[in-house]
């Protein structure tokens, strides 16, 4: 719960455990040290409010503009009448000008500019599974400098899976499998689940086994058919004097790429070696790819270490990244990284929750916790990284729309107020009629509200 990893921590007497979490073999007694307000889970909710609360709203162009340009309007529709009642022209003649400024001048094209872009916006993103709450994240997407991924459940697929198998003794890897699935198939550890559903995959059945024993953080042993068997890590081989001196550099080299490797052997030798990592997700190279097409610098932060995060970051892309990291360290990271633009937080669990709202935009993946995706401003129902730059593109897009809405009402006002206020009279003998003047307004917020819908026929 707390670091996000698929692969459970070892602890050992004296070390400190964490609520919530889940001891997956035997049992132990525990003193509780900490309860209340003063519990991991509930500082990660503090760090959760505390981000949010920090976050400033958006101040939106169309709204300093409009304050500004309804006393502009009313000034210069006081004046219209002013200067014609001065001129000479008779009083019907004045406010028929100066009721045709305010009418063509009414700023609904300038009001509707922003939040029409925005509902086609994030409709679109809607239809393509990605969930944006609201203008303040679509606005801000486009502006990203960094994005922060989390490992576990992100860039890689969440769950343990058998990669490699190297057979050292005289037998078929089917043999191989049947062994180590038939000793793992009553252990509830993510690793030996992994062994059983390779087993299981290639219909391999399982033999009886006696005599089962689990060696806390080395491995487990059992007899089949009468015969001694050994499953564990390198700790559990030199403890039954097993030489592993002509395979040690195939172990070094599994575990080089962040996998973890269990040997099988029986009492006098090695039989073979079996390799389990949680994968990277076959979108993840990709969509890092396009990210820095995009001009985008991107990050991997893990509670793993740093063996394991260098060899998921190299596999998907990624040249940066941090290891050991704990909950409350996520948020600071991302925050040293918003000193030098903004950021976005991509997770899926719990302990990605904090940094999910420190960032300037969270982004949670759909198959994730709750509260990820609570405090997530944008959401992958998808759960596919490649959607991330479409929705940087969509921002960029929706942007693009808002900028042409707010040129054409501007635009609009400032032709359209000069001939309402009859400047035109003189030369021409020309006038605007309140009535054409109040079409030629609405045919401005329908122009802006067909802009924004051309929005939907872009591809992302």
């Amino acid at each position: 719960m707390v670091t996000g990893e698929s692969i459970p921590v070892e602890k050992k007497k004296g070390d400190e455990v964490i609520g919530s979490t889940i001891n997956k073999h035997g049992s132990f007694k525990f003193k509780a040290t900490k309860v209340g307000s003063e519990t991991t889970l509930s500082r990660i909710i503090k760090l959760i409010e505390d981000a949010q609360s920090k976050k400033a709203p958006i101040q939106r162009f169309a709204d300093t503009v409009s304050s500004y340009f309804v006393p502009i309007v009313i000034s210069i529709a006081i004046l219209t009448f002013i200067i014609w009642f001065i001129s000479g022209a008779k009083t019907e003649f004045a406010l028929i000008t100066s009721v045709a400024v305010l009418v063509i001048a009414c700023p609904c094209a300038l009001g509707l500019a922003t939040p029409t872009a925005i509902m086609v916006g994030t409709g679109k993103g809607a239809s393509r599974g990605i969930l944006i709450k609201g203008g303040e994240a679509l606005e801000s997407t486009h502006k990203l400098k960094f994005i922060v991924f989390d490992k576990t459940g992100t860039i890689t697929k969440g769950k343990p899976e058998v990669t490699d198998i190297k057979i050292i003794d005289k037998i078929t890897e089917k043999s191989f499998l049947e062994i180590s699935g038939s000793l793992e198939k009553n252990s509830e550890h993510p690793l030996a689940e992994a062994i059983v559903e390779r087993a299981k995959s290639q219909n391999i059945s399982f033999k009886k086994i006696t005599d089962f024993h689990a060696i806390v953080g080395k491995g487990i042993k059992a007899k089949i058919n009468k015969k001694q068997y050994y499953l564990g890590n390198q700790k559990l081989m030199k403890d039954i004097k097993i030489n592993l001196t002509k395979d040690i550099n195939d172990i070094e080299h599994l575990e080089d790429e962040g996998k973890t490797v269990m040997l099988l052997s029986d009492d006098k030798k090695i039989i073979g070696i079996i390799a389990v990592a949680d994968e990277i997700k076959e979108s993840s190279p990709l969509a890092i790819k396009k990210i820095k097409e995009l001009n985008i610098e991107s990050y991997l932060i893990t509670g793993d270490n740093e063996r394991t995060a260098k060899a998921i970051a190299n596999k998907a892309g990624i040249k940066k990244f941090f290891a050991n990291v704990l909950p409350e360290d996520k948020a600071n990271y991302v925050k040293k990284l918003q000193k030098y633009g903004k950021v976005a937080m991509v997770g899926d669990g719990i302990n990605d929750a904090p940094a999910l709202a420190q960032a300037d935009i969270g982004i949670a993946m759909g198959s994730g916790t709750d509260v990820a995706m609570e405090t997530g401003s944008i959401v992958l129902m998808k759960n596919d990284l490649l959607d991330i730059p479409k929705a940087i593109k969509l921002s960029k897009m929706t942007m693009a729309k808002i900028k042409q809405n707010m040129f054409w009402a501007l635009f609009y006002n400032i032709l359209g107020i000069p001939i309402a206020a009859g400047v035109l009279y003189p030369f021409t003998g020309w006038l605007l009629n309140p009535m054409i003047a109040g079409g030629a307004m609405a045919l401005s917020s329908i122009s802006v509200i067909s802009n924004s819908l051309l929005l939907r026929k872009k591809k992302l």
